[in-house]
């Protein structure tokens, strides 16, 4: 195999971004621009999506668009490389994550897939993460496989943790009250058929995890580098000398 930036094939080469929402919590950047085109150390977070993707492998991405779709839709005509971009277009309903995906299911295809949120950011171990949770994905014993950051070494994050994770990276809930010690980090394998009976319209992820969670088939896997929570306006400038600090 060769350097870790380039691309490998493999049973997974689709991916889709999730690049719809409002950004409400970067206010007042996201009234007239998409969180996904907010710029951190020199490359919008879409684009770093983006080049996360390539980097591990996948060959097509689906973005779905809603909030000033337009500008997305314009930034991604101009970008050059992989992966070849297909658009969802959300902007008759903002659909949620779960409903996203849904609608974009015949752009994606019967096989399983890599589901990306725009806004996520981290910076790399030694390896490609998400060629890490590609090569460690195996459907006979998932529904999904997500990619999990440790609340401990997370920048501008201060929630409770969403997962715990057994020793088999099989994955529980936050019990009520208490926390747990991983954040869901944006990223994550699924396949059409987990949306087989799923609501018209908005939806979230969530509805799918706790169904994987009941079957016993949501499993995790641990992030090698460190996680950026880039929420709010004030946290760029923090994310900024985290990556500053990594080169």
């Amino acid at each position: 195999m060769s350097g870790d930036d380039d691309a490998v094939p493999g049973v997974i080469d689709t991916g889709m971004v999730l690049a719809a929402g409002l950004g409400k919590r970067m206010r007042p950047i996201t009234d007239t621009l998409p969180k996904p085109l907010v710029t951190v150390a020199g490359r919008t977070m879409l684009d770093h999506a983006l080049d996360r993707l390539a980097q591990a492998g996948i060959a097509r991405a689906v973005v779905n668009v809603h909030h000033l779709a337009d500008s997305i839709e314009a930034h991604l005509a101009a970008r050059t490389g992989a992966p070849a971009i297909t658009i969802s277009d959300e902007r008759d309903a903002l659909l949620e994550t779960g409903g996203g995906i849904r609608r974009a299911l015949p752009l994606l295809g019967a096989s399983p897939f890599l589901a990306m949120n725009a806004d996520t950011l981290w910076i790399e171990g030694p390896h490609s993460n998400l060629r890490r949770l590609i090569e460690a994905y195996d459907p006979a014993r998932m529904d999904m496989l997500l990619l999990l950051a440790p609340v401990a070494d997370a920048v501008g994050y201060e929630g409770q943790g969403d997962f715990n994770m057994d020793a088999r990276g099989r994955l529980s809930r936050r019990p009520e009250h208490l926390q747990a010690p991983f954040i869901y980090a944006g990223a994550g394998i699924a396949h059409a058929g987990l949306f087989a009976d799923t609501p018209d319209g908005a939806f979230s992820l969530n509805l799918l995890f706790d169904r994987a969670i009941d079957a016993g088939r949501l499993y995790g896997l641990r992030l090698d580098g460190e996680w950026l929570h880039v929420g709010t306006p004030d946290a760029i400038a923090e994310a900024e000398a985290h990556i500053a600090r990594a080169r």
